[in-house]
């Protein structure tokens, strides 16, 4: 029998209330606003980029692995169950999830840490403000506005779905956000929706079970020393109970996909007990909060940090790893500083778009066309940049 769906939650965000557009669109007959951004989202170029971009591993090093495309969608399913359980609206959660990504540049970590490098003096580099500058400028699909053009709701999750970020705005990095919210009022220093904050805790739910799983795959490390793990190790415990003959890479997916629903349950119930507690009755409440609503409970994040320093030391700094993100950074810091000395070889529509700035301008157009590489593209770019090819 199929679970019946939560009624919907007073603090929920209701799509027939949404504040709008920036540039005002008339309605969809098919689609509710939120819906609709979503669509915007999988249709844009940016999101079909995350194919090729890295989550840990190079996108060419295996196609078992995550890649920032993969991760988005098992960040939104996560996003999108959790809103419904909670009796919240789906579609915008789901949305904030499949966007939070998009300003993420080749290589993860590595490439945002050397565009960081790069951009000293010349504004700095944020993937979160990234993101939210390809949804309102940089994706160019429409005649009559920049970006996507996507919803008060959205906008607000896409930037402050980790909370409050009025704190930021006095880093060069955060100008495009603060030039943005003085002409389109974001309410930066409260916090997001319940449906953003759920998509931020999707993701760390996600990355968490599929970094555990690629981290077994790629040999880093095994299912036995696992085990001694908080978090993942009751699981593989009891996985390993029920099913005493079952092949390993079965087992691990089983052990994964229990601490899933381990995580998923924790954040309902924690979720539930703040909302009573803080008597919590509509979104302006849950933006008024002075502490995230949905959350996961105290047990479970120092279970969550046990795991993630097994999971730095043995998967992000393990020499594999840092030999890769060495070569990524080296690739990328050796584009841009081409890119800024000679400007003529970049394409020539970034070019001429470059032709009328000035340096500061200039390297903001380099950092975006870095940026919104594949890790496969930057790779072949910097072969064709460094490599002398001889015609035959």
């Amino acid at each position: 029998m199929a679970a019946a769906i939560p009624p919907r939650a007073p603090y929920a965000e209701d799509p027939t209330k949404s504040r709008g557009r920036k540039v005002a669109e008339p309605e969809s007959r098919t689609r509710t606003p939120f819906a609709r951004d979503r669509d915007r989202i999988i249709h844009s170029t940016a999101f079909r980029r995350l194919k090729e971009k890295t989550q840990v591993f190079v996108a060419h090093e295996g196609d078992h692995f995550r890649t920032r495309l993969t991760h988005s969608l098992e960040v939104a399913q996560i996003a999108r169950s959790l809103a419904t359980a909670l009796g919240l609206d789906p579609d915008l959660a789901e949305t904030i999830a499949l966007a939070h990504d998009l300003g993420h540049p080749p290589f993860g970590h590595a490439g945002e840490d050397e565009l960081q490098v790069q951009m000293q003096g010349f504004g700095g580099f944020d993937h979160n403000v990234q993101t939210f500058r390809v949804v309102t400028k940089l994706e160019r699909r429409y005649p009559r506005f920049e970006g996507l053009n996507l919803t008060w709701e959205t906008l607000e999750g896409v930037i402050k779905h980790n909370g409050p970020v009025v704190d930021k705005l006095t880093r060069p990095s955060w100008s495009a956000i603060a030039e943005f919210d003085t002409a389109y009022d974001l309410r930066l220093g409260t916090w997001a929706s319940a449906e953003a904050q759920v998509a931020a805790l999707a993701d760390d739910i996600a990355y968490n079970n599929h970094d555990v799983d690629d981290g077994v795959q790629a040999g880093l490390f095994n299912l036995a020393e696992l085990r001694e793990i908080p978090l993942i190790g009751p699981h593989v415990f009891s996985a390993a109970a029920d099913y005493p003959d079952c092949d390993e890479g079965i087992l691990r997916l089983e052990a994964v996909r229990r601490m899933i629903g381990a995580m998923v349950d924790d954040v309902l119930a924690e979720t539930r007990r703040r909302a009573e507690a803080d008597k919590v009755r509509s979104p302006e409440d849950v933006r008024n909060l002075d502490h995230a609503l949905v959350a996961f409970s105290r047990e479970m994040v120092e279970d969550l940090s046990a795991l993630r320093t097994f999971l730095m030391d043995r998967m992000y700094r393990h020499w594999r790893v840092n030999r890769t993100r060495s070569q990524a950074r080296r690739m990328l810091a050796e584009m841009f500083q081409l890119f800024m000395a000679e400007p003529d070889v970049l394409p020539s529509e970034w070019y001429a778009r470059s032709l009328s700035r000035d340096e500061a301008g200039r390297a903001r157009l380099v950092c975006d066309y870095i940026a919104g590489m594949t890790d496969r593209f930057a790779i072949e770019e910097h072969r064709k940049l460094f490599h002398l090819e001889l015609l035959s």
